[in-house]
C-alpha cells in the first residue's frame, strides 16, 4: 500500500476551532430529539453478515433499487475508500476532476494506482465535459472519479453528460465512482443517483452532508451486483462487521427522512439567499452558482486567499477553506449548512476584511 496524505483533512481536523466555522461543510447536527424513536431502536447487538439487514433495505428501498446493488460503509470516504479497494490494484490508472477533494486522490494512491486529472473549469461554471475526460482516458484507465454535486464548487454534473459518460465508460470497460454526498440537499429539482442511470456508474452517499447526522457515519454505495459483492467483500478486510448502534439509528433517520429533508430545507433555503445576496455585493470576487451547501469563490485579481483567510480567523475567528487545499489558491471556500445567524455574522466578519483590503 502506497503512503498517501490528504491535506485539507489534516488541516481541518488541526485547525484551532473557530468560533463560526464556515470551512467545514456538514449539515448543523441534529440532536437525539430530531429522531422520534431513537431512543428505543437503541441496542447493540445484531446480524451484519452484508451490512445490517434493515439498512441495507431502508437505503435499497429510498432508491427503489434491489438490496444486492446496496454495500454500506462507514461514511462516504469510507464508501469511496472501499470502492477504490475494491476495484483497483497497483498500477492502474485513474482519472479524477480537478479541483477535487483530495480525500479522494489519497485513496487511489493508497491503492497503488497512478493518478492524472481532467478539468473542471471555473469559466465553464465546472460543468462535466464527456468529450475530455474521454480524451484524457488511457488503455490502463480503470476507474474514473468526479462529484456531483461538485466539491469544492457545489456545481451540478448534468444528467446528459452523465449520460454521455456513461457510453464511453460502458463501452471502455471503465467503472466511474461518483460522489454524491450533497445530493440530498442540492437545490432545484431532484436528480437521481448516478447508479441508476448505468452499470458503469458507482454513487457513494451518507447521512452526513445532507442530513446532519455526520456522527452515525453511514455511508453506502450503490452499483450493480457485480460491483456491490466487490466493495462488501473489500469492507469484510477493513472492519469486518457493521456498528450496530450507529446502524439501527440510521434505520430510524431513513424513516424520519421527510422530517430531516424539512429540517434541512429550513437551513439550506434562507442560507443560499443570504451567500448569493453577499456575493452580488461584492465585485472583488467571482463565483459559480451552487447547487448545494458549499460556494468556492474566487479573487478577480487572482490574489492567493491564504491571506485573507487567516487574517479573517485572526480577526474574528471565522474559518473558511484555503483554496489551496484544492489546487486553487484564488479560491476560498464557505460553507452554508450551519445555524443562520452564525452564517450571518460570518459573512458580516466576511465583508469587513474585504472591506479593510479595498486599495483607498
Amino acid at each position: 500500500m502506497t503512503r498517501a496524505r490528504a491535506p485539507y483533512m489534516e488541516w481541518a481536523r488541526h485547525r484551532p476551532t473557530p468560533d463560526i466555522d464556515l470551512a467545514g461543510s456538514n449539515l448543523l447536527a441534529c440532536r437525539l430529539d430530531d429522531l422520534p424513536g431513537a431512543r428505543e431502536a437503541l441496542e447493540i447487538a445484531g446480524e451484519s453478515r452484508d451490512g445490517y439487514g434493515p439498512l441495507v433495505e431502508a437505503i435499497a428501498g429510498r432508491y427503489g433499487v434491489e438490496a444486492d446493488r446496496v454495500a454500506t460503509a462507514s461514511g462516504c470516504s469510507g464508501a469511496n475508500f472501499l470502492t477504490c479497494a475494491a476495484l483497483l490494484d497497483a498500477g492502474d490508472h485513474v482519472l479524477i476532476e480537478h479541483p477535487a477533494y483530495d480525500p479522494l486522490i489519497a485513496a487511489v494512491k493508497m491503492a497503488g494506482a497512478e493518478v492524472s486529472f481532467f478539468e473542471r473549469r471555473f469559466e465553464e461554471g465546472y460543468a462535466l465535459d464527456p468529450e475530455r475526460i474521454a480524451a484524457a482516458a488511457r488503455p490502463g484507465t480503470r476507474l474514473i472519479i468526479l462529484s456531483s454535486p461538485h466539491n469544492p464548487s457545489g456545481a451540478m454534473a448534468g444528467e446528459s453528460a452523465l449520460r454521455e459518460l456513461a457510453r464511453f465508460a460502458e463501452g471502455a470497460g471503465i467503472a466511474v465512482l461518483v460522489d454524491e454526498v450533497y445530493l440530498d440537499a442540492a437545490l432545484g429539482s431532484k436528480h437521481p443517483p448516478a447508479a441508476t442511470l448505468s452499470p458503469a456508474f458507482v454513487s457513494s452517499n451518507s447521512l452526513t452532508k445532507s442530513w446532519g447526522l455526520a456522527s452515525l457515519r453511514c455511508g453506502w454505495t450503490l452499483a450493480s451486483p457485480e460491483i456491490t459483492e466487490r466493495i462488501r467483500r473489500a469492507r469484510d478486510i477493513v472492519d469486518v462487521w457493521a456498528p450496530i448502534p450507529s446502524d439501527r439509528l440510521s434505520v430510524v433517520a431513513f424513516q424520519n427522512l421527510d422530517r430531516l429533508a424539512a429540517r434541512a430545507r429550513a437551513l439550506i433555503e434562507p442560507n443560499s439567499r443570504l451567500v448569493s445576496e453577499f456575493l452580488v455585493g461584492r465585485p472583488e470576487l467571482e463565483c459559480v452558482p451552487s447547487w448545494s451547501t458549499i460556494a468556492f469563490p474566487r479573487f478577480r485579481d487572482g490574489r492567493d486567499s491564504e491571506a485573507f483567510a487567516q487574517g479573517l480567523f485572526d480577526a474574528y475567528g471565522v474559518a473558511v477553506a484555503p483554496g489551496r487545499f484544492f489546487d486553487s489558491p484564488s479560491h476560498f471556500r464557505v460553507s452554508f449548512g450551519g445555524a443562520t445567524e452564525k452564517l450571518r455574522l460570518g459573512l458580516k466578519a466576511i465583508r469587513a476584511v474585504l472591506d479593510e483590503d479595498r486599495p483607498d
